[in-house]
């Protein structure tokens, strides 16, 4: 989703929205200067790939052990759903800084700057003791400002080096590597703490990797990446330059201000009920991939598979088989989505917001479920559970395309950064802690047990299929709608 976010900055007529005669000049533009891609463009994507991968992992890192952290440092329910929410907010507010800055100053520096940040916290949080809780929370945040200066960058530079058909190829690569890098990281985390005896062994990876990733960052990617940037630049200042005299006033009039941007999206109402439909995914997807390994833990306890882990190093097995179900739903989910809704869309005008539809009301079902046999059968959880993820991934890539065709091209930007900030900000930042503080809630009114530990998670876990619910409505809701917006883009 975010990727689109950066692809939509670019020239209308870059993003292939219809042939035009600026078109014409700037394929000659970028043809004269280069050829095709050379054999180190694509180095810099694998480097690119492979740092995407690694940022990932230490993302996903914390819910992968997460029963060892919240009895190192006892924690609440409450207070360790607060340590995603404090890294989300971070990396949700510093990523708008980092675009402005990669747009103005050098990015390999900014890349470099934001993974030897990440990776050095992310050691030190490794040191922490259990007297000093705070400073982890404040390391979860500021792991989240030097993520958001790679996610934000990384991808302009994979832009530049390739022309439209291969640039689309080669960031749809670069963003596959987000479910396998966030599966990697709950494999990572309950491997290195089975391995070792100690969870805190799981902080010291990623930024060894990290440490790779900078020096082939130096070696491998360009100090300057500007050749599309040039012949954008030079286009538009001869097309700023015709429009004015073939039609004075006519560029000052196709500008319009922030607020009139905002005010028309919201009269948009397939952009409004998708965003809002976005927004139920990721609050959902948010608080399972905090609470899903901790939940069935406490679901096996109560059926007596596993023993109530009362030592430092607890069983992660659960965050192993986790791992590997997000890495293939996502991956599946993902492909799958896309050619779905691009068989149905020659039968059906509406078939977008009816694929999303179903499939967040087939989502919640599946977690549903899930929550109801997890205390008689684990795996009958498991696979509820994977079909639960599975559905919502199928989502991702059909929801932007939703957006890209009910927008006009020229508030794309403003479209996509609002459903960003909308979807992090009431989705998946708040979620973790809403899930845990519903949970804290529930226990304060029974004696402490483990049968009731586990039900205040069920209990509270409830509430995603809820949201579930409310998601697939908004996608319904964009089904009425969008047609008539589409057509109103067009124009």
């Amino acid at each position: 989703h975010e990727s689109t976010f950066i692809q939509s900055q670019l020239p209308p007529e870059e993003l292939n929205y219809g042939a035009t005669a600026t078109r014409g000049k700037q394929d000659s533009f970028v043809s004269a200067s280069r050829k095709g891609p050379a054999k180190r463009d694509y180095l810099v994507v694998a480097v690119l790939c492979y740092a995407n991968l690694i940022t990932f992992m230490d993302w996903f890192i914390v819910p992968g052990i997460l029963l060892d952290i919240q009895q190192y440092f006892e924690l609440s329910d409450g207070a360790t759903g607060l340590l995603q929410t404090v890294f989300i907010l971070c990396y949700m507010l510093a990523a708008p800084l980092f675009g402005y800055l990669g747009d103005r100053y050098n990015r390999k520096i900014i890349l470099g700057a934001g993974i030897f940040f990440w990776s050095a916290v992310t050691l030190g949080s490794s040191f922490i003791t259990e007297w000093y809780y705070w400073m982890f929370f404040l390391s979860r945040g500021l792991v989240g400002l030097g993520t958001a200066s790679y996610s934000t960058i990384a991808p302009t530079i994979i832009a530049d080096l390739f022309q439209e058909g291969k640039r689309t190829t080669m960031l749809s690569v670069f963003y596959i590597f987000i479910p396998v890098g966030s599966g990697l990281g709950y494999v990572l985390a309950a491997g290195m703490a089975e391995v070792t005896g100690d969870w805190h062994w799981a902080f010291r990876i990623t930024p060894c990797m990290g440490g790779l990733a900078l020096v082939l960052l130096i070696l491998l990617v360009p100090h300057r990446t500007q050749r599309r940037t040039a012949a954008h630049r030079a286009l538009s200042i001869s097309g700023t330059i015709r429009v004015a005299a073939e039609k004075p006033g006519a560029e000052r009039s196709a500008k319009t201000t922030w607020c009139q941007d905002v005010i028309s999206l919201a009269q948009n109402w397939s952009f409004v009920w998708s965003s809002l439909g976005l927004t139920a995914m990721a609050f959902v997807t948010g608080a399972l991939g905090m609470w899903v390994p901790l939940f069935l833990y406490r679901a096996q306890v109560v059926q007596g598979i596993v023993p109530p882990c009362l030592q430092e190093s607890c069983n992660s097995s659960n965050s192993l088989i986790f791992g590997g179900i997000t890495i293939g739903t996502g991956i599946l989910g993902v492909i799958a989505g896309a050619e779905v809704a691009r068989r149905l869309r020659k039968i059906n005008n509406k078939a977008d917001p009816l694929i999303c539809a179903t499939s967040m009301f087939t989502s919640a079902l599946c977690l549903y479920l899930a929550l109801m046999v997890a205390q008689t059968s684990i795996l009958s959880t498991f696979v509820f559970i994977a079909f639960g993820e599975l559905f919502l991934s199928v989502n991702w890539a059909v929801v932007t395309d939703i957006l890209l065709y009910v927008v006009t091209p020229r508030r794309q930007s403003t479209a996509l950064a609002l459903q960003i900030l909308l979807s992090h900000l009431l989705g998946d930042a708040g979620s973790p802690y809403l899930i845990g503080t519903i949970s804290n809630a529930i226990q304060a009114t029974k004696a402490p047990s483990f049968q009731w530990s586990f039900w205040s998670m069920q209990y509270s876990f409830t509430l995603c299929a809820f949201i579930g619910v409310f998601g697939g409505a908004f996608f319904l809701l964009t089904s009425f709608y969008i047609e008539e917006d589409r057509q109103e883009a067009e124009r």
